[in-house]
């Protein structure tokens, strides 16, 4: 069973997902009274219309996460315009330590995947709080920037978004670090396609998209909730998947002690290995820039 925590905007549409999918039979859990019941009831309507027979419940009863093999953390205030990932950190980090106490309590064999920003730092969190083993503890942020960085790319390219293969590491936020090096149309090398002009402006739209969806609606819902389902797809079906993840590096890059996101292979036990690209210096510099900053601010907080 997963397990949803949160039922607002992003936790509602990770479980449209999860459920069209039909991956697996699926809980709401939310201290909002009625919000997860609501929900559960619209989705169970929604999948009868698809004849998909999963089972989902709604409740505020925290208890619950006990039945959890996976548990999605979709808790705490959304960006607002002009914020930064980071600017929520001292709003969310409370409701995520709570909700990490609520897990470990109950759910103590559980994985926890974190969307609720800002997601590194966030992750960390839960690791901590938890105590839960790492492969058991990971972000989502890299999937969905190399979702955004695959849709600028072939915007500009004018193919498939199915034939590019990219990458995207780094803080999920101003420090992240596409990686045009390592991807590719259909196995050739992206540098056949494109100046390095104009791979540099796909970079830099990259990691300003993400304001600029909030700047005109308010939040970004459909790209954070398509990308969780794929990495639960991933683990469902343990597929042993090559995806960018928020984890907790101990050497890896040079890094120790961080949340932050690079390649791993996913499967049925979450985070089975990370892998190692070589940086080169303008790619490592930005690579730690980010681990700086994400270092910084878990300093402050209270764990």
């Amino acid at each position: 069973m997963i397990a949803i925590v949160g039922s607002g905007r992003v936790g509602a549409n990770v479980a449209v997902q999860i459920v069209t999918k039909e991956l697996d039979d699926l809980t709401l859990i939310d201290v909002a009274q009625n919000l997860p019941q609501g929900e559960a009831l619209d989705l169970q309507h929604m999948a009868a219309s698809y004849g998909i027979d999963l089972k989902i419940k709604g409740t505020n009863d925290f208890s619950e996460l006990g039945r959890a093999d996976l548990i999605i953390v979709a808790a705490g205030f959304g960006r607002k315009p002009g914020q930064t990932r980071l600017d929520l950190m001292k709003q969310n980090s409370g409701i995520i330590a709570s909700v990490s106490k609520e897990i470990a309590k109950y759910a103590k064999s559980s994985m926890v995947l974190m969307i609720t920003n800002p997601m590194d730092a966030m992750t960390y969190v839960a690791h901590r709080v938890t105590g839960f083993p790492t492969n058991r503890v990971f972000g989502m942020g890299g999937m969905l920037d190399s979702c955004r960085f695959k849709s600028l790319l072939a915007q500009e390219l004018g193919v498939s978004s199915k034939s590019l293969g990219v990458m995207v590491i780094g803080e999920h936020g101003e420090s992240m670090v596409p990686l045009p090096r390592f991807s590719s149309v259909s196995g050739v090398a992206l540098e056949k396609f494109l100046s390095k002009k104009k791979m540099d402006e796909a970079v830099e739209m990259t990691r300003k998209i993400a304001a600029e969806v909030i700047a005109l609606k308010g939040a970004t819902i459909y790209g954070p909730s398509a990308s969780v389902a794929s990495m639960v797809d991933a683990i469902v079906n343990d597929r042993k998947s090559l995806m960018p993840a928020s984890v907790y590096l101990n050497g890896e890059f040079g890094v120790s002690d961080i949340y932050i996101g690079v390649p791993a292979i996913i499967g049925r036990d979450g985070i089975e290995r990370i892998v190692e690209v070589p940086l080169d210096e303008a790619e490592r510099a930005i690579f730690l820039r980010g681990v700086t900053s994400l270092k910084d601010a878990i300093s402050t907080l209270d764990l």
